[in-house]
């Protein structure tokens, strides 16, 4: 593998972390700019948001659902098995992942991510352009779906 794609999948693996991280400390904002500026997150059986401002709308609801059931809410993405393709030459990248929450009280929900990503040219960052969440299973009632 050349250099300049381990450096593409490890940018991608950046996306994933820093898009986990922030949706899971309520930084809505961020975790919208982990998203091309036409960017889609669909999460099969839900619905689907377009672009940056919907995105971080989505998140930001979902944050006040989740503050509204508990004065602690916490939650915890853990995301593995990353399979990551790249393709340096053209900017494209995909990648599919296994997701579990974890809230305070516990397991919460878990599945997959499929993800295509471009590069932003203007930054050199990988950002998702699509996002497709499939919620596999859950603990019981979810306090996050």
């Amino acid at each position: 593998m050349r250099p300049d794609e381990l450096a593409a999948r490890e940018e991608v693996r950046r996306t994933i972390a820093i898009y986990a991280h922030a949706v899971d400390r309520g930084r809505f904002d961020d975790a919208a700019a982990c998203f091309t500026e036409d960017g889609v997150l669909d999460v099969r059986g839900s619905d689907r948001s377009e672009g940056r401002d919907a995105i971080a709308a989505r998140f930001a609801a979902a944050g006040e659902k989740l503050a509204s059931t508990s004065t602690h809410a916490l939650v915890r993405h853990h995301v593995s098995s990353i399979d990551i393709e790249v393709d340096v030459t053209a900017g494209t990248a995909t990648s599919s992942s296994y997701f579990f929450v974890v809230t305070e009280v516990g397991p919460d929900h878990w599945g997959t991510y499929r993800d295509t990503y471009r590069r932003d040219d203007a930054g050199g960052r990988w950002l998702f352009s699509a996002r497709q969440v499939t919620v596999d299973g859950r603990a019981g009632p979810s306090r996050m779906t």
